[in-house]
């Protein structure tokens, strides 16, 4: 619920990235590495050390970014997609 309703999250956590991600919630994420390249590559999760200067960055590059609307994992319809191609398949 908290992370539904904020403007963005900053934590060293692995899986709340992408839960961030799945709420539409960017994140920076305060470690050197992540398993979600994904999500830094569309710009939905920053990498930064703890170091105040370079978070400040961050985090204003961020805020001047505007929306993000790119979705590395579909648009959530994938089982309706595949039943409507095994109707049509069947059907023929």
């Amino acid at each position: 619920m908290l992370e539904r309703h904020v403007e963005l999250i900053v934590m060293d956590a692995g899986g709340v990235q992408k839960e961030a991600y799945f709420h539409q919630v960017p994140c920076v994420t305060l470690r050197d590495e992540t398993e979600w390249v994904e999500l830094v590559e569309l710009g939905w999760n920053h990498l930064a050390s703890p170091d105040g200067e370079e978070l400040t960055s961050i985090l204003q590059r961020r805020f001047e970014a505007g929306n993000l609307d790119k979705s590395p994992y579909g648009d959530g319809h994938a089982s309706t997609k595949i039943v409507s191609a095994i109707m049509q398949f069947a059907e023929h």
